[in-house]
């Protein structure tokens, strides 16, 4: 085996012992990177110089003594979070040459812990997007089909870890851009619950929906990296104060006895693609074999999660946005004759279509006249669908979905119908809207044309703050 194709659990056996150095680690993973990242388009930033100082000072702390579950452990980080004197763009234009400042607290909690960052890794448009085509430089390509997707908005961290650059990544989630792509390429996603882990340093999409989170090869590996990422912070008043578990225990508990297993009829639809339901079927039978009863339950204000999101995600998406006017940071159109052709000049050149289109949708949902109509009633639903999930949980412990309802599509294939692009997150957004845990685990692979397959993934769905349960179940799926 390649030292790039190690888990986080087998590579910390063997950094510990001394069998190998972080060092090897690191240019193992940046080999994989030089081969393979022509064509793939995981990564807009690589840091080899730096990442490989890094793993030398790891490596001296792990000659002294130090143990840590991620120290000498590389990854990659989504360009939508902040590293200090690393260029961080969101994949976007108008982002296209600024440096960070300061890290986010996530970075800063990983470089803490002696995680060796590689580099960033591409992205829709600020988090903009189902398929990291929206990316203004290009799309990531699927490694298990170059014509494919990647799945977005975090598809080049997944397909990073899918390809074996790094041994972990970090991607946001908004409303399943964690999740979806780690279906599309056949790794663990992990979403936690909002405000489990700080959002400082991140440049917001969603704000109330925007959750920090680790994709990685298992689910015990994705345990490390939350417990490392998660915690209250001072910087973040949406943070929980509530006591961080040790996640990847639970990754090791093997039986699922008295636990209820839910599985909302409003998921299991009769027109989904037979081979996902078949994949769920052996998902939910292995549970019941692991000792889980299986619960059929309701969540009656699903069919309402799409329209909801797509009217408080654009609302959102324009505050947001506005800060980037070219005054204070990022590109700046100086050739124009007054203010009002500045601002239009600079974030005409820096925006793509997707982010022109969310900020208008969302200027018009919020605009006098609009605001009750949309907003205000997207908010009042959303409070139902929080609701729904609580009814639910009384009922059983934890829900069982699809991540998507299909595979990974063709590159090219919705990139011109962005209401089909938006149904990609028809099964994502409901854990989203209600911040809750939720993660996609791999359960194999369904046919996509003749005599090619991709891999599909299964959703667990979890009470506020109760990602160990999560794990714990997704370990018995894994």
């Amino acid at each position: 085996m390649n030292l790039n194709e190690l888990t986080i659990k087998e590579a910390r056996v063997k950094l510990d012992s001394g069998e190998i150095s972080s060092v090897d680690l690191a240019r193992a993973c940046f080999k994989k990177i030089k081969e393979a990242d022509q064509e793939i388009h995981a990564c807009l930033t690589v840091c080899e110089k730096e990442a490989l100082a890094e793993a030398e000072a790891a490596d001296k702390r792990i000659k002294s003594g130090e143990r840590g579950d991620l120290l000498g452990i590389p990854y990659l980080c989504k360009d939508i979070l902040m590293t200090k004197g690393i260029r961080t763009t969101a994949a976007s234009k108008i982002l296209e040459n600024y440096i960070a400042p300061y890290d986010a607290t996530v970075v800063a909690k990983l470089k803490a812990a002696g995680a060796i960052m590689l580099g960033k890794t591409n992205l829709d448009e600020f988090a903009h997007g189902a398929s990291t085509e929206n990316s203004a430089f290009g799309p990531t390509k699927n490694p298990y089909d170059l014509s494919r997707v990647a799945g977005g908005s975090s598809g080049g961290s997944a397909a990073a870890v899918a390809a074996n650059m790094c041994l972990f990544a970090l991607g946001t989630d908004t409303g399943g851009s964690i999740r979806q792509p780690a279906s599309f390429c056949g790794v663990v996603g992990l979403k936690p619950s909002y405000g489990r882990v700080s959002r400082f340093g991140l440049l917001s999409m969603t704000s109330s929906t925007d959750v920090v989170g680790p994709l990685a090869k298992t689910v015990y590996d994705a345990a490390l990296v939350l417990k490392a990422i998660a915690g209250d912070d001072d910087r973040d008043a949406t943070t929980a104060p509530e006591a961080i578990n040790a996640y990847e225990k639970e990754a090791e508990n093997k039986s699922l006895k008295g636990l209820r297993v839910g599985l909302p009829e409003e998921y299991y639809l009769k027109d989904l693609d037979g081979e996902v339901a078949a994949r769920l079927i052996a998902a939910a039978d292995k549970l019941k074999a692991a000792g889980a009863e299986l619960v059929k339950v309701s969540l009656p204000y699903t069919k309402y999660g799409i329209p909801v999101y797509y009217v408080i995600t654009p609302s959102e998406v324009s505050s947001n946005l506005a800060r980037f006017d070219g005054i204070g940071w990022g590109l700046a159109k100086t050739e124009t004759d007054n203010l009002q052709e500045f601002y239009k000049a600079t974030r005409g050149a820096g925006f793509g279509p997707e982010a022109k289109r969310r900020i208008m949708l969302g200027t018009y949902a919020l605009s006098a006249g609009y605001y009750d109509a949309y907003y205000k009633k997207a908010q009042a639903v959303r409070t139902l669908i929080i609701k729904d999930f609580e009814e639910a949980f009384k009922k059983v412990d934890i829900l069982l979905t699809p991540t998507s309802p299909h595979a990974a599509f063709k590159i090219g294939q919705q990139v011109n119908d962005p209401l089909a692009m938006y149904l990609e997150d028809v099964f994502a957004v409901g854990a989203s809207l209600a911040g809750l845990p939720a993660i996609s685990v791999s359960v194999g692979t369904i046919e996509v044309e003749e005599g090619k397959r991709m891999p599909i993934g299964a959703q667990l769905v979890g009470p506020r703050l109760k990602e160990g349960l999560v794990i714990k179940v997704a370990r018995i799926l894994e």
